[in-house]
């Protein structure tokens, strides 16, 4: 009953996300009660159920494919980046409105893409590597990126920031990953609901940053928006065509087109909202992303979804 309730919440993730965004924005009570102490547990409860599921083959596909890994892994870090800073100085955003999308650009890639990925068509298996690797590496490269892209707005920590990342991220996915290998039976169990977890807390964190932030958001809604949405489509679409120029295989273009398009904005958001606390409005493009790129990425996980049907 739970697995087929979690299955049933993976798969109408971007509903959820647009109704959470509305009723936030509109009754912005509803999700108040979370707590920014709260975001970081939350986060780090979806890494620990993350390392849970990954196995000794998760790590070996790697070594199969480490050409296009490398491919998807380095249009990860190096284009949604790029676009992030770009968009933040050619649209002149407000130093902690750039400063948010910078840090959500620079993040690894989302949990929900693998599910994505599935409903496009795309390779699943170099879906999951590349969101196990860019995890791993976002250790020290999102702190690195913050520092160097987002030090041209605002002053940014970057040793604090790896401390965080580390405590957030790497530590949980360890203890998920020893918990497997050591009790595997118990962690079949756990992370078979380790989806459905992950929905509730990214939709309960993007619900409490939008609420806090309503109206911050609703003045800006338009450049806030609009810079978001570019982003991601940048993302998905330059995603597609590196690797295409670069000769993967369809199926695998599409796995880095969601992989890039997609990143993990609830980290995004406990870093803006622990570090960066004196820029009420940094967290913003990290919760609207969360909810950009769900509503893309199921659009061209559709259109992609069609389009094998009738070739």
């Amino acid at each position: 009953m739970l697995k087929r309730l979690s299955n049933e919440l993976v798969r109408f993730f971007p509903l959820l996300s647009l109704l959470v965004g509305g009723t936030s924005l509109w009754k912005p009570e509803t999700f108040l009660w979370f707590g920014k102490e709260t975001i970081a547990f939350g986060l780090g409860m979806i890494m620990l159920g993350m390392g849970m599921t990954l196995k000794a083959e998760d790590f070996s596909r790697v070594l199969r494919k480490p050409r296009v890994i490398l491919i998807g892994v380095g249009a990860q870090f190096l284009i949604m980046p790029a676009c992030g800073f770009a968009i933040a100085y050619l649209f002149g955003l407000p130093q902690e409105m750039a400063l948010g999308l910078i840090m959500v650009s620079s993040c690894p890639g989302g949990t929900a893409s693998n599910v994505i990925v599935y409903l496009a068509r795309g390779e699943v298996a170099l879906s999951v590597s590349m969101t196990m690797i860019s995890t791993l590496l976002a250790v020290f490269l999102t702190p690195a990126l913050v520092y160097f892209l987002a030090g041209h707005f605002v002053p940014v920590d970057p040793w604090s920031l790896l401390k965080s990342v580390l405590w957030i991220v790497l530590c949980p996915l360890a203890v998920g990953v020893v918990w497997n290998r050591s009790f595997p039976r118990s962690a079949k169990v756990v992370s078979s609901f380790s989806p459905l977890f992950s929905v509730l807390f990214i939709l309960l964190i993007v619900g409490f940053v939008l609420s806090a932030k309503k109206d911050l958001i609703l003045e800006y809604w338009m450049v806030l928006s609009g810079s978001v949405f570019c982003l991601h489509t940048f993302g998905f679409l330059l995603g597609y065509f590196s690797s295409r120029f670069f000769r993967c295989e369809e199926a695998e273009s599409r796995a880095i087109s969601i992989e890039v398009g997609m990143q993990n904005s609830g980290l995004g958001m406990a870093l803006t909202s622990k570090h960066f606390n004196h820029f009420p409005l940094a967290p913003a493009p990290c919760a609207l992303s969360a909810v950009f790129h769900c509503i893309m990425g199921s659009a061209l996980a559709y259109f992609w979804g069609v389009k094998k049907k009738f070739d």
